[in-house]
C-alpha cells in the first residue's frame, strides 16, 4: 500500500473507558498480520506538553527515545507494539495553537484574520498526516482525547471531518463508549451511546466502528440495537468488557473480528487470522503463574498512574519468571524509623519511585537505609536512586547533613548537584535531560549481569546528578558506579555488591519495558527477588 490509512479513535459518554488501549490493540492486530503501523495521541489540553503537569491531573509523564515529554497512553502504544514513538506521535492544542501564532507573528498569512477554522483544524490536519508523509507505513491510528462534546475537543472532530472527506476510503473512524449498567432497573443501557453518536453525526462525522465498553457482556441483542440506531453494521459493533488484565484486550477484539472489520472497511479482505502466538503464550504464562512476591512502591503520588510503566514492567517481569505479583503502594510521607518495619518487614523487593520535589524525600531515605541494612532486593529510580545515595552518604560516610541542592540548597555535601547545563535555564517545560542516553557498564556489575552487554541506552528525565567529586569516597566504602555516560561522564547506575541485589538508575528503564521485550533491569530485580526469597 503507497498511501497510508488512517484509523481515528474517539470517545464518547464518559472519559476513562480506555481509547488508548484500544488503539493498542488494533496495532498489535494489525502488526500481526504483517502491516507495518505507528499510532499518534491528539490531546485538546492546551499545555505544550505534560511535562509540567503533577501526576494527579494526568497520571505518569511518558519520555521518547528523542526526549518529548508526552501522555502516558504513548506508553500503553509502545508496550502492546513495540514500536519507538516520537515527539511526532504526540501533539497539545498547545502545539497547535504555538505553531500557528507564531506563523502569525512572523507574517506569513499575509493580513488574514486567523482563526479556528481554517488556520487551527489546517494545522492539526498537517500534524496528522505528518507521520504518514515521513514515515513508511500502512496504517496510522489516530487517537483523540477527551470526550465528543468537550468544547475544546471539536477543533479536532472538524479536522477529522475534513480528513475523512478528503481522504475517502483511506480513512475509517471507530468510536468507543459506554453502556451502563442500572442496578435498580436490571437492564444495560446503550441511550448514552446513541446520544454520543448523535452527536458526533451533528459535527459531520458518521462512525464506521462502535466498540462498547462495559462492566458484562452486553449479548447481541444490544449490540444488534446499538448498530440500528447508530447507522452501524452490525458486525461492526463490538464489545469491550472488563477484563484481568489489558493484555487480554487484544484477544477479545481479534475473537470479535475487529481488525478484520477495520479491514474490511478499507476494502482488504482477510482470509487468514493474526500471527498472536507469542503475545497468547504470555497471557498463558500469566494465568498459569501460582507463586507470588510482593513488591513495595515507595513514592508519594498515591495514584497507580503516577507510576504505570514502572507497575507494567513489573507485571511482564513476574510474567517471564512466572510468578504473580501483588505491588504494595507506600506512601513515602508517612514513614518514619519507628514505623518502617511495619511497612517493608513483609516485603519481598521494593522499588524506589522517582518523582520531583522535597515532599516524601525523607521516607524514601529511610526505607533506602531499611533495604540496604536488611538486604532487601531494591531498585531505586532516578530520584529513588539519588535518595539511595543521600541516605549512604549520611549513614555510611558520616556525611550527617548530605542532601541534594534540589532539597536543601545550602547543604554543605551536595552529592546531588544541579547538572552544569541545567544552570542557565529559566524556563520549567522541556528543558530537562530529557530522551535515550548511552551508558557503559561495568563487566562483573549486577548491571551488566542483567543487561548482558557493555553499553546500552536508556531515558532520562532529570535536572540533578550523581556529584561526581564524591565518587572515589563511595567506591571506597562499596557503593559503585557501574553504569556511566561515555561522553559527560555522568554517573548513571550504582550499587553495592556487598548486598544481595542493591542497584539505583538515573535513567528510567520502565519506559522500555514491553510484553514481547520485557526490560532486561526489571527482569533482573524480580529474579534476585526470587532467589532471595527462596
Amino acid at each position: 500500500m503507497n498511501q497510508p490509512k488512517y484509523i481515528f479513535i474517539t470517545g464518547g459518554v464518559v472519559s476513562s473507558l480506555g481509547k488508548g488501549i484500544i488503539a493498542a490493540s488494533i496495532g498489535r492486530l494489525l502488526l500481526a498480520r504483517g502491516y507495518k503501523i505507528t499510532i499518534q495521541k491528539f490531546d485538546p489540553y492546551i499545555n505544550i506538553d505534560p511535562g509540567t503537569l503533577n501526576p494527579y491531573e494526568h497520571g505518569e509523564c511518558y519520555v521518547t527515545t528523542d526526549g518529548c515529554e508526552t501522555d502516558l497512553d504513548l506508553g500503553h502504544y509502545e508496550r502492546f507494539t513495540d514500536i519507538r514513538t516520537t515527539s511526532a506521535n504526540n501533539v497539545t492544542t498547545g502545539k497547535i495553537y504555538k505553531t500557528v501564532i507564531e506563523r502569525e507573528r512572523k507574517g506569513e498569512y499575509l493580513g488574514r484574520t486567523v482563526q479556528v477554522v481554517p488556520h487551527i483544524t489546517d494545522e492539526i490536519k498537517r500534524r496528522m498526516l505528518q507521520l504518514g508523509a515521513v514515515g513508511d507505513y500502512d496504517f496510522i491510528i489516530t487517537e483523540i482525547g477527551g470526550t465528543v462534546g468537550d468544547i475544546e475537543g471539536l477543533p479536532f472532530l472538524e479536522a477529522i471531518r475534513q480528513l475523512k472527506w478528503e481522504l475517502g476510503e483511506n480513512a475509517v473512524c471507530v468510536h468507543l463508549t459506554y453502556v451502563p449498567y442500572i442496578a435498580a432497573a436490571g437492564e444495560l443501557k446503550s441511550k448514552p451511546t446513541q446520544h454520543s453518536v448523535r452527536e458526533l453525526q451533528g459535527l459531520g462525522l458518521q462512525p464506521d466502528v462502535l466498540v462498547l465498553r462495559s462492566d458484562r457482556e452486553l449479548g447481541r441483542g444490544v449490540l444488534d440495537k446499538v448498530g440500528h440506531f447508530c447507522n452501524v453494521e452490525k458486525d461492526c459493533v463490538v464489545q469491550s468488557i472488563d477484563l484481568p488484565t489489558i493484555y487480554e484486550v487484544p484477544i477479545k477484539m481479534a475473537e470479535q473480528n475487529l481488525d478484520a472489520v477495520i479491514l474490511r472497511k478499507f476494502g482488504i479482505v482477510c482470509d487468514t487470522e493474526p500471527n498472536l502466538g507469542e503475545w497468547k503464550n504470555f497471557i498463558c504464562r500469566r494465568e498459569q503463574a501460582s507463586k507470588e512476591i510482593s513488591i513495595a512502591l515507595v513514592g508519594k503520588y498515591d495514584l497507580q498512574d503516577a507510576y504505570k510503566s514502572i507497575l507494567e514492567c513489573l507485571s511482564q517481569a513476574a510474567t517471564y519468571n512466572d510468578r504473580k505479583i501483588k505491588t504494595h503502594f507506600i506512601q513515602s510521607e508517612n514513614l518514619t524509623r519507628s514505623n518502617i518495619e511495619d511497612y517493608l518487614s513483609t516485603m519481598d523487593g521494593v522499588v524506589i519511585c522517582p518523582g520531583f520535589g522535597q515532599r516524601g524525600t525523607e521516607g524514601k531515605i529511610i526505607a533506602a537505609e531499611y533495604c540496604r541494612t536488611r538486604d532487601i532486593p531494591t531498585l531505586g529510580i532516578c530520584l529513588g536512586m539519588q535518595m539511595m545515595v543521600i541516605e549512604f552518604a549520611r549513614n555510611v560516610l558520616g556525611l550527617n547533613n548530605a542532601n541534594s541542592r534540589e532539597m536543601n540548597p545550602s547543604t554543605p555535601y551536595n552529592v546531588i548537584d544541579l547538572m552544569e547545563e541545567q544552570k542557565s535555564i529559566t524556563q520549567m517545560g522541556g528543558t530537562m535531560r530529557l530522551g535515550a542516553y548511552s551508558c557503559v557498564l561495568s563487566i562483573g556489575s549486577k548491571a551488566y549481569e542483567a543487561y548482558c552487554k557493555t553499553n546500552i541506552q536508556e531515558r532520562h528525565r532529570h535536572r540533578y546528578e550523581f556529584s561526581s567529586p564524591y565518587r572515589q569516597q563511595f567506591e571506597e566504602a562499596g557503593m559503585l558506579c557501574t553504569g556511566i555516560n561515555p561522553e559527560s561522564g555522568l554517573v548513571e547506575i550504582v550499587e553495592i555488591p556487598a548486598c544481595h541485589w542493591y542497584v539505583g538508575v538515573q535513567f528510567h528503564p520502565e519506559y522500555t519495558g514491553t510484553v514481547l521485550n520485557p526490560n532486561p533491569l526489571f527482569m533482573a530485580f524480580v529474579k534476585n527477588v526470587i532467589s532471595k526469597q527462596e
